[in-house]
């Protein structure tokens, strides 16, 4: 069979693909419009406590949350846009005029299959470079209580570093290896689990084995109640640089490219990845939901309307595509906490699936 056989006529593939793409954004605008209005009326207190802001910092929030939002409903919306296109053309006979021109169930959803991969691949491209970004500047805004940004939205930000019994915090971190630079370093010193003394500075660098903080190093005695001031100092000896610019790795915030990067470094020093790597998977089968979606939702297709049955056909295709949202979850869990191979946890979701919807398919179509 060539290609084009495998596909309806023409205009019926544009007819099916335009109907389908129409839908599924729509239903992705209503969701959109409706979470973020719920997250923003759980949301709007804590931006506007801090003082100074106001309605620009709202709408600024919208911008960074957005595109979180619209990431999570895209999946459900393409599920959602399959059943409404294949119930309204069932409930029209066009679907069993398809089938009476002699087309199987595989060719009548082949262009919502291909049309479903376009969103796959555009859903990629939007993760990859607005929704990382927008989750790695909000997470760094929502550190600092919604307060003045970070001028870097690449710093690593909020890094805790354990070295001996005492802990080190550093809110701001740029740079890598040698050449990282600290900003906003508070060393609690401690002895046998009680906290001694606090030591803070603006600003810190690497010199030798420790890091030279400065230029003014405030001493908080915890038993004396007294603060102090001295010139610069070194803390944190033995401290790599590695266990800063590496100890708070978001896969969320970092595009396919760059987590696959910090991976690397991970792995160069020793660091376990186990978790990661299975959300760099994720990364691809997740927007590849997308063109499952039509195969998960073909039950709404076949039938004949008149029995009374399409609403529950429908219902059938929604509780398929929500299992496997909740096994793919549930997978991405097991993976992060080591009991499912990273490639597992992120594919077997999608596999499983797609051998269901075959074999849905094959049976309704019987």
């Amino acid at each position: 069979m060539r290609l084009e056989q495998f596909f309806p006529s023409r205009t019926v593939a544009w007819y099916m693909a335009r109907m389908f793409l129409v839908r599924t954004f729509v239903v992705v605008a209503g969701l959109v419009l409706i979470l973020q209005t719920l997250d923003l009326l759980s949301t709007s207190g804590d931006i506007l406590a801090y003082h100074g802001n106001g309605q620009a910092q709202i709408w600024h929030y919208i911008t960074l949350r957005a595109p979180q939002i619209i990431a999570f409903v895209l999946p459900f919306s393409v599920l959602l846009g399959t059943i409404i296109t294949l119930a309204t053309m069932n409930q029209n006979s066009e679907i069993v005029a398809l089938k009476a021109s002699g087309l199987s169930a595989h060719q009548v959803l082949a262009p919502l299959i291909i049309a479903g991969l376009g969103v796959a691949a555009l859903s990629f491209a939007f993760n990859d470079r607005v929704v990382t970004r927008a989750t790695a500047t909000l997470t760094q805004w929502q550190n600092v209580n919604y307060g003045p940004l970070p001028i870097d939205r690449g710093d690593r930000s909020n890094v805790w570093v354990r070295n001996g019994d005492d802990l080190i915090e550093v809110q701001q971190v740029s740079g890598k290896e040698d050449a990282a630079k600290l900003g906003g370093v508070t060393d609690f010193d401690r002895q046998d689990g009680r906290l001694i003394n606090i030591v803070s500075a603006p600003r810190g660098e690497r010199r030798g084995s420790g890091w030279l903080i400065g230029p003014t190093v405030s001493h908080f005695n915890v038993a004396a109640g007294t603060l102090s001031q001295t010139g610069p100092m070194v803390i944190g000896n033995g401290v790599r640089p590695d266990q800063l610019t590496l100890a708070n790795v978001d896969a969320d915030g970092l595009s396919f490219e760059a987590l696959r990067t910090a991976i690397a470094d991970l792995h160069a020093a020793g660091r376990p990845t186990t978790d990661l790597e299975g959300s760099l998977w994720h990364k691809l089968s997740s927007p590849l939901s997308a063109a499952l979606m039509p195969l998960l939702g073909a039950v709404a297709a076949f039938g004949i309307a008149r029995s009374g049955k399409l609403f529950i056909r429908a219902v059938i295709g929604m509780a398929l595509g929500f299992a496997y949202f909740v096994a793919d979850n549930f997978a991405l869990a097991m993976g992060n906490l080591g009991a499912y191979p990273p490639f597992l946890a992120a594919w077997a979701p999608f596999l499983l699936f797609l051998l269901i919807g075959e074999a849905v398919l094959i049976r309704t179509e019987e």
